[in-house]
């Protein structure tokens, strides 16, 4: 019996290292609705009622985000402009940063005013300037959504300030706008990780300064958290997408329905925990050159080769993954004509025999098929030219 205690009480010390992913059990999540996304491959690492539609508040200014940051990208709007508050901007009620009727701020301080403060008034502003109205505003964000294959998501307002019923999203969907919030435009993360900052109104009444401070708590309660957005309404209690980053791998916890803001800090914390416990990123950058391939019939003699994008594959059984190994699987050569972007082949990656995943290998340029004439030239060059081959076979 005694023998049979000290194995066991052995092995107990011993299965951590044995089996280190048995050791993370899966967290207990005490709100209604949860999700916990990786954020490169999108994998999801834990659910709680995923797509049980809910109020989602102020985290609804995540897609008024990524709209913000759309008409940056295609240059209809610039950091700089200047954005003029309307009276219905100001009327905002809930969390606001007090903008006047008039008061004109720039684009990038409103953006920081809407993530940080959680400000409607500025959600309400920019809607009005990008879309000249907040109804139609609205629009787009359903048809973002809708693009996105948000299923289970319908938007009346920009800022989620609404109670409406009609108003909606779920735990799997907010993780989904999070994460193309943060892969589209990284550079919200910088603005989201502030955690107080003075900007200043300008009015008729004079100059006074407003210090915004971060309704997320996780920025100075968490290690690596970056991010990203709280909310909480009587309807949809207390809700956060919050975003972290440990070696290189980042995590989205999205909490909805939390009965009060200790608890949705809480549950954010443990899937944080949980999935930085139990996970590993294998991450190939592919930074090794690829031979170019041969092409037959051609105007060129060879066409290069790249990787389509990087591999990434996300480790759940605690395996080494410094055994990955790599293979590439590629024609020997090709006929004319081949276009930029065509499949050439694969890069397949295993571990311990077992095929993970692999990444399509393109052509990296066009070789055009070559005519009657490019034969003919490519014969004189051959065979006639002066110093040509044909001579030095002669001499």
């Amino acid at each position: 019996m005694k023998k049979i205690f000290c194995v066991l009480l052995i092995l107990s010390f011993l299965a951590p290292a044995l089996c280190p992913w048995k050791v993370y059990a899966e967290p207990e999540i005490s709100a209604p609705g949860a999700v916990l996304m990786e954020m490169s491959t999108g994998e999801i690492l834990y659910e709680k009622n995923a797509d049980e539609q809910r109020s989602p508040a102020s985290i609804t200014k995540i897609m008024t985000l990524i709209l913000i940051f759309d008409a940056l990208e295609e240059g209809a709007i610039h950091l700089e402009d200047p954005v003029t508050t309307s009276a219905y901007a100001k009327s905002m009620g809930g969390s606001q940063v007090f903008l006047e009727e008039g008061e004109q701020q720039t684009v990038e301080t409103l953006i920081k005013c809407i993530v940080i403060a959680s400000g409607n008034d500025a959600s309400v502003a920019m809607a009005e300037y990008i879309a000249g109205s907040e109804g139609d505003f609205v629009e787009r964000m359903n048809e973002r959504a809708a693009g996105l294959q948000m299923a289970g998501t319908r938007f009346e307002d920009c800022c989620g300030l609404t109670d409406s019923a009609g108003h909606y999203t779920t735990a799997r969907d907010v993780a989904i706008m999070s994460r193309e919030l943060i892969r589209r435009y990284p550079k919200i993360l910088q603005y989201s990780s502030i955690w107080m900052e003075d900007i200043t109104h300008v009015t008729r009444q004079g100059s006074k300064p407003f210090t915004l401070s971060n309704t997320n708590k996780l920025i100075r309660g968490y290690e690596g958290c970056l991010g990203l957005k709280t909310g909480s309404t009587d309807a949809a209690k207390y809700c956060v997408s919050a975003v972290a980053e440990r070696n290189g791998m980042t995590l989205i916890a999205v909490v909805m329905g939390a009965p009060d803001h200790k608890v949705r800090f809480q549950d954010a914390s443990a899937m944080l925990d949980y999935g930085f416990g139990s996970c590993q990123l294998y991450v190939d950058e592919n930074q090794e050159p690829l031979e170019p391939a041969p092409v037959d019939g051609s105007t060129v003699k060879t066409v290069p080769l790249e990787y389509e994008e990087e591999f990434r594959f996300l480790e759940r059984e605690g395996r080494d993954l410094s055994a990955v190994k790599k293979t590439i699987e590629v024609k020997d050569s090709v006929k004319a004509p081949v276009r930029k972007g065509e499949n050439a082949g694969r890069a397949v990656y295993t571990l311990e025999g077992e095929e993970l995943g692999s990444v399509a290998i393109v052509y990296g340029a066009d070789a055009e098929k070559a005519g009657y004439g490019d034969c003919l030239k490519r014969a004189w060059d051959i065979f006639l030219a002066p110093g040509g081959e044909h001579r030095q076979r002669e001499g």
